[in-house]
């Protein structure tokens, strides 16, 4: 490798995990207000396997491409203009999305104020974990909701990498928080701050909860999670619709029973990263991490992720 090029995952075409394979290419140069960072760690994200596959943001991408959003690294230089980090600074972001970003490779080049001071307390592994899953809890929780002490809170998918997350902040907003996730994460979710957790596969969550003003659907259509939300919804609740937006039918129902819809997509935010660095730090906020693969595992991290019983995140390790 010369200091022209890097290592990076890249796709020529949409299909299986099998599409993803390591390639040489040209290492991008920092714009004026842009910075270059060395990756040390990449997040994944349902949206990487889905994008991969020719949906999620297949459509926004030209090919080839380098997959991948999520990033902990080291600032490594600065283009014109760049007043607010400097070499050595250690950062964390989402850049760019929905365009690609290119995180599973050793370099990036972002505009710089879409990162922010990585969490001090933690390592890059842990650090690349956060950025889009983080984001979209929050913006969804705190943005779009507006969500106060003392609401019930519904998460569903509260195992997985938002979930857990979106548990976190709602009990930081002093939000009652209700999660669905099967009974082998019960208690790890009890601990993170639920307090009431719902196992999906033995039953349904209408039976036996309510009363409910904000609902993080993070399932969607699949067994009509979103629109069985609806009815454990307050009059005047809000349904915040994240992985396929609020569908025709979706609306119908909850318009009928009195019930805000919202679709949702997560923006970079370096702000915010900085708000949930700080709750990182002071203890507050932790991110689970089950398993880290290497760049050239990174197919074998995408057949584990499909599979859907990841608890927390996984993560590509790229530089020491």
């Amino acid at each position: 490798m010369s200091e022209h090029t890097m290592r990076a995952v890249t796709i020529r075409e949409f299909g299986g995990p099998e599409v993803l394979t390591v390639e040489q290419v040209a290492r991008p140069e920092p714009l004026p207000t842009e910075v270059l960072v060395r990756v040390h760690a990449a997040g994944i994200n349902p949206v990487d396997w889905k994008t991969r596959a020719g949906q999620g943001m297949a459509a926004l991408q030209t090919l080839p491409m380098i997959l991948g959003w999520d990033v902990s690294g080291v600032v490594e230089e600065v283009g014109f203009g760049v007043t607010t980090l400097a070499p050595g600074d250690e950062v964390y972001a989402m850049p760019w999305f929905p365009r690609a970003a290119g995180a599973y490779a050793e370099y990036v080049t972002a505009p710089s104020r879409h990162f922010a001071r990585k969490p001090a307390s933690i390592g890059h592994v842990e650090s690349a974990a956060l950025p889009l899953a983080a984001l979209t809890a929050w913006q969804a929780l705190v943005d779009t909701a507006g969500v106060k002490a003392g609401q019930r809170v519904l998460v569903h998918a509260a195992a997985g990498g938002v979930g857990h997350l979106a548990v976190q902040f709602a009990r930081h907003l002093g939000a009652e928080v209700v999660a669905t996730a099967r009974e082998p994460r019960h208690a790890w979710l009890k601990e993170l701050g639920a307090d009431e957790v719902i196992d999906y596969t033995q039953q349904r969550f209408e039976d036996v909860t309510g009363d409910i003003d904000v609902v993080i659907d993070l399932i969607g259509a699949q067994d009509d999670t979103d629109t069985r939300s609806v009815s454990v919804a307050r009059p005047g609740g809000l349904v915040v619709a994240i992985p396929s937006g609020v569908s025709e039918r979706l609306a119908t129902v909850a318009a009928q029973a009195g019930v805000r819809t919202s679709p949702f997509l997560v923006e970079p935010d370096a702000g915010s990263l900085t708000t949930i660095a700080g709750l990182v730090d002071s203890g507050k906020v932790r991110i689970e991490v089950e398993s880290t693969f290497a760049l050239e595992q990174a197919a074998e991290a995408h057949r584990l992720g499909e599979a859907n019983r990841t608890r927390g995140k996984l993560v590509l390790t790229v530089t020491d």
